[in-house]
C-alpha cells in the first residue's frame, strides 16, 4: 500500500539530502514547496511568501492524496516545523485513510552551522539551485518557528 513520508527537520538539516537518498528506495515522488516556489518564482516571493508556500502545501496535500491512491508513495520535503504543521498532516491523512510515516533529521549544531555556511556560500556563487540565503534576520524567524517533534511523533530517527 502506497503512503507519505513526511520529512521532518529545522532548515539547513539535510532533509533534501535525505529525501533524495529514500526517492528510489521507496519508489516515491517528491514534493518540494522550496524547489516549486524556486521553479516558478526564483524564490522572490517576498512578503507573499509565507502566505504562497501554504497555499503550494494545500496543493501538494491533495496531489500527494492522489499518487497514493493510484500506488505511487509520496515525500514530502518542507520540514514540518511546528508540531501544529504535524498534526494537521496527520489529521489530513486520518480523514483519507492514507498511510503516513514520519523521519526526522536530525542534525547535530556543528553539522548544522557548517550546512548553513555552506549553502550560503553556493547561493554567493551562483549555484544555489532552489535554495535562499540565510541572513540572520530570517535565521532568527526560522529558529522562532521550529518546534522539535517528541520521539511518539516520529516513526525513523535519521541523526547527522
Amino acid at each position: 500500500m502506497a503512503k507519505i513520508i513526511a520529512i521532518c527537520g529545522k532548515i539547513c538539516s539535510g532533509k533534501t539530502y535525505y529525501a533524495q537518498s529514500l526517492k528510489d528506495k521507496e519508489n516515491a515522488v517528491i514534493l518540494s514547496c522550496d524547489e516549486l516556489t524556486n521553479d516558478l518564482f526564483d524564490n522572490n516571493l517576498g512578503d507573499s511568501h509565507d502566505e504562497m508556500s501554504e497555499r503550494i502545501r494545500a496543493y501538494f496535500y491533495k496531489k500527494s492524496a492522489e499518487l497514493v491512491r493510484i500506488g505511487c508513495n509520496v515525500i514530502l520535503d518542507w520540514g514540518f516545523w511546528k508540531r501544529a504543521d504535524r498534526d494537521n498532516l496527520r489529521n489530513f491523512c486520518k480523514r483519507n485513510d492514507i498511510s503516513c510515516e514520519w523521519h526526522y533529521v536530525k542534525v547535530n549544531d556543528k553539522t548544522w552551522l557548517k550546512n548553513i555556511d555552506e549553502r550560503n556560500n553556493r547561493i554567493i556563487n551562483g549555484d544555489g539551485g532552489s535554495d535562499y540565503y540565510l541572513d540572520d534576520g530570517l535565521m532568527i524567524k526560522l529558529q522562532s518557528l521550529w518546534e522539535e517533534p517528541d520521539e511518539k511523533e516520529i516513526d525513523i530517527l535519521y541523526t547527522r
